[in-house]
């Protein structure tokens, strides 16, 4: 219990120390809710996010795939802060490390790398859930990094970049946007793609295996 409640100090003052200088004594913050999800428990042992999230500045995020590094820019002082402390929280945790994204579409209406489930498409999260942080008004154009769910308030580990366009509704909370290394995305873009159903859109596994290596705060 001591170790796990280390950790999770340990999670938020990473969060504060990726925070931008000028974010000081006065920083804003927004409550968060982290609902534990005792049916479907957590695929590595990690613990909830403390229940508040900074509002303001940006974090980086670098995923090391197999195919090469991608950075992602968080935006704290966006409509989804909970969704970015949380992505923070497990990236410190190593959650990610080692793990692969099992699905790759690139259809007419969706072009997505979708990634943090570790055991199969959709399964395998961190043993809690969250809230949905939209607006309303969310586009996913190419190099956008959102929350994936399988309905409402169910946020927790998935997560999908976009590396042609996600002409969706606006249900994914926003996270960022890449910053560096879409490049590698297209790599396995241009690898190809295993569908789900051969008759059906171009959406399933990638052809050839795309793990994230580790992930890290920063560069």
């Amino acid at each position: 219990m001591k170790l796990r409640w280390g950790l999770a100090v340990l999670s938020v003052l990473g969060a504060l120390v990726a925070a931008p200088a000028q974010a000081s004594a006065s920083v804003p913050v927004v409550r968060c809710e982290f609902t534990p999800t005792p049916d479907n428990p957590a695929a590595r042992p990690v613990v909830r996010p403390l229940p508040f999230a900074l509002t303001r500045g940006t974090v980086d995020v670098t995923f090391r795939f197999n195919y090469g590094p991608v950075t992602v820019r968080l935006n704290r002082a966006g409509a989804a802060p909970c969704a970015v402390h949380n992505m923070v929280s497990l990236v410190l945790q190593r959650f990610y490390d080692r793990s692969q994204c099992w699905r790759l579409s690139n259809s007419a209406r969706l072009g997505v790398l979708q990634c943090g489930d570790i055991y199969e498409v959709e399964k395998g999260g961190p043993g809690y859930r969250f809230p949905d942080e939209v607006s309303g008004a969310e586009t996913y154009p190419r190099g956008t990094i959102a929350m994936g769910n399988q309905g409402p308030g169910t946020n927790g580990s998935e997560f999908f970049i976009v590396h042609s366009f996600a002409n969706i509704p606006a249900n994914y909370s926003v996270l960022g946007r890449v910053v560096r290394g879409m490049s590698a995305i297209d790599r396995m873009v241009a690898d190809g793609i295993i569908p789900t159903d051969p008759d059906g859109p171009l959406d399933g596994a990638p052809a050839k295996p795309v793990k994230i290596q580790r992930a890290t705060v920063g560069w």
